[in-house]
């Protein structure tokens, strides 16, 4: 069954580790998602965003990740990513969702406060877990877009009254990364992470992860970061393996012969981010 993903950073954060968010849009990445966190033996986080929720529907992602957590050795967690819509969070509580992200990081700190509590004291009601973001991180994510000059970086002494006054269960910060590809290396404040653990003392989330170097990652999981977020990676391996298959098979019609290549080249990129995470058997401890 699915746990909350409180539960699972709790041991991260113990650890001294990082769990993968990975982001769902269809059954195949679910698939791929759950194979490699079996075979690496890793807890993991299925995470949807509301790009995914229209294109598949909240049922069908609702469903699939049900029947993946039923079936699956390792410990599930079911997150909405970036949500920014209350109705939208309602429906996802309502639908199983042991884990929710309400993003209000575009409004002012008083009024992120005030709309991140409100999700939090309706989400602990019915025992499911919070993420909220402080600072605004760059790139764009679906519907979400942050031009990088009004990307701003989390302030550490913000983060200690965000966190007090909200009650939230982990907090996402801004620290150089930006979501969807780079065009270079992210210059990632590993001091900013360090501080804000030290003063706040909950799990942090790194969004915008995908491409980061490894170096980078394991660094910013030694200074605090205890789940990780990645979507691009996922997409770009499943579209590459997908389009060279077509490239070398042109007659080929079957979805399932077309689709499998990308699922398998999905699952690889995970299984390596979990080992690089640290992720991978403790799903066991």
């Amino acid at each position: 069954m699915l746990i909350t993903g409180k539960q699972i950073l709790e041991h991260a954060e113990k650890n001294r580790y990082a769990v993968g968010a990975f982001n769902v849009n269809n059954m195949e990445i679910v698939q791929a998602i759950i194979e490699a966190a079996e075979e690496t033996g890793s807890p993991v986080i299925l995470q949807a965003s509301q790009g995914a929720l229209k294109y598949a529907g909240i049922e069908y992602i609702s469903a699939m990740a049900k029947v993946a957590a039923e079936n699956a050795s390792v410990p599930v967690a079911l997150h909405l990513d970036h949500g920014t819509d209350f109705k939208q969070i309602m429906m996802c509580l309502r639908y199983g969702f042991t884990s929710v992200m309400i993003d209000a990081s575009k409004y002012s700190l008083e009024e992120n406060i005030k709309i991140t509590k409100k999700i939090v004291d309706i989400s602990h009601t019915v025992g499911v877990s919070v993420e909220a973001e402080l600072g605004k991180i760059g790139g764009t994510e679906d519907d979400i877009s942050v031009d990088e000059r009004d990307a701003t970086m989390t302030d550490p002494e913000e983060a200690v009254r965000f966190v007090k006054e909200t009650g939230l269960d982990s907090l996402a910060i801004a620290v150089g990364t930006a979501h969807g590809p780079y065009k270079g290396e992210p210059k990632i404040d590993f001091d900013r992470i360090k501080s804000i653990k030290e003063k706040v003392g909950i799990p942090l989330v790194l969004h915008g992860s995908s491409g980061v170097p490894e170096s980078s990652i394991k660094k910013a999981i030694e200074n605090g970061i205890n789940k990780i977020n990645i979507d691009t990676d996922i997409r770009m391996s499943f579209n590459n393996a997908v389009r060279e298959f077509a490239k070398n098979n042109p007659n080929a019609y079957d979805p399932r012969k077309l689709l499998g290549p990308g699922r398998e080249a999905a699952k690889k990129v995970i299984a390596e981010k979990m080992i690089m995470f640290g992720s991978s058997n403790k799903a066991w401890k």
